[in-house]
């Protein structure tokens, strides 16, 4: 359900406000929603922004669980009495200024898409910026709207052949940037135990695991991807790459050697893998009756009056 945080009371024009009413509330560790109310209507009344701050250091559940539930309070809300939606990691993004750029973007001629700026960010840290178009092949390595494609190296197409052949349990896959190729790392056999220590701390990795296990009298074996990266320890351009390969890897891997991947995780320590996370992760628990979304009760008149909502959790509070 979703908690009322805090709401504050109109003082000053809705641009004095923001910063001093918002920048306060954000929390680096948690995600929060934050309904922030302008001094323009419309035919519904006051006019408002709708702010999903997600930042970096968050627990990856919590970033998933308020990516899923975004879309429901808005639509509790009210989506006519929306006028902007923002996304933010970092408080630069959605401060006073943010926002306005925010609205200057948005006016603007249509953006690049996330992968297409990826793609542009690192060319140009390379020095030879390149338009970005469809289907370019260049050398080994394939680019595409989707993103970019480093071919599997030799060692690791023979791991990945083992591995759907179950002749091995788990691969730990690297990107080497010179080559523009995917290296293996290794593929020691590891229980599931053994998982937190085979992350490392300092770099990112792809794996990929076989997971032996019993559901409901059933014993099974799931390969599960992991996708870990550790944070700010990782290069902006290494975060890059490594994001923007991961969707073409898994594509490469289920068409040319059939693997099924039962799920797919992304992780930023590996004290997160533990055996209870892997089996809730691969059979998630079905409710058999959904509670319905508690809407918190808006404010009197036409959603005027408090300049300030921010929502983060559990249950409903009202003021």
């Amino acid at each position: 359900m979703l908690v009322l945080g805090a709401h504050r009371e109109p003082e000053k024009s809705w641009e004095q406000d923001y910063d001093h009413f918002l920048l306060p509330l954000l929390d680096e560790q948690e995600p929060c929603y934050v309904l922030y109310r302008l001094d323009s209507q419309n035919a519904q009344g006051y006019e408002w922004i709708f702010i999903s701050w997600s930042p970096d250091q968050s627990p990856v559940k919590q970033k998933m669980l308020y990516a899923a539930t975004r879309a429901t309070v808005k639509k509790e809300f009210g989506g006519g009495h929306l006028k902007y939606e923002m996304f933010g990691t970092a408080e630069e993004e959605i401060c006073l200024l943010g926002f306005q750029h925010h609205v200057s973007s948005c006016s603007g001629p249509a953006p690049l898409t996330l992968a297409e700026q990826e793609l542009q960010k690192i060319k140009m840290s390379e020095g030879r910026v390149k338009q970005v178009k469809a289907d370019i092949s260049v050398e080994s390595k394939h680019q595409t709207l989707q993103g970019v494609a480093f071919p599997l190296q030799e060692t690791a197409k023979r791991a990945m052949q083992q591995l759907a052949q179950k002749r091995i349990n788990y691969i730990q896959l690297r990107l080497d940037v010179d080559k523009e190729t995917i290296e293996l790392v290794h593929s020691h056999p590891t229980e599931t135990g053994d998982l937190p220590a085979r992350v490392p701390k300092d770099t990112a990795r792809y794996h990929f695991f076989l997971y032996k296990h019993s559901h409901e009298g059933d014993y099974l074996e799931s390969v599960v991807f992991i996708y870990s990266m550790p944070g700010y320890s990782c290069s902006i351009k290494e975060r890059m790459l490594y994001s923007s390969c991961k969707s073409r890897l898994l594509e490469e891997v289920e068409k040319d050697y059939h693997l099924e991947v039962a799920k797919k995780l992304e992780v930023d320590s590996g004290d997160e893998l533990t055996d209870e996370f892997l089996y809730d992760e691969v059979h998630p628990k079905q409710h058999a009756h959904k509670q319905a979304f508690a809407k918190p009760r808006g404010p009197a008149g036409k959603r005027g009056h408090k300049r300030l909502i921010k929502g983060t959790g559990e249950a409903v509070v009202h003021s």
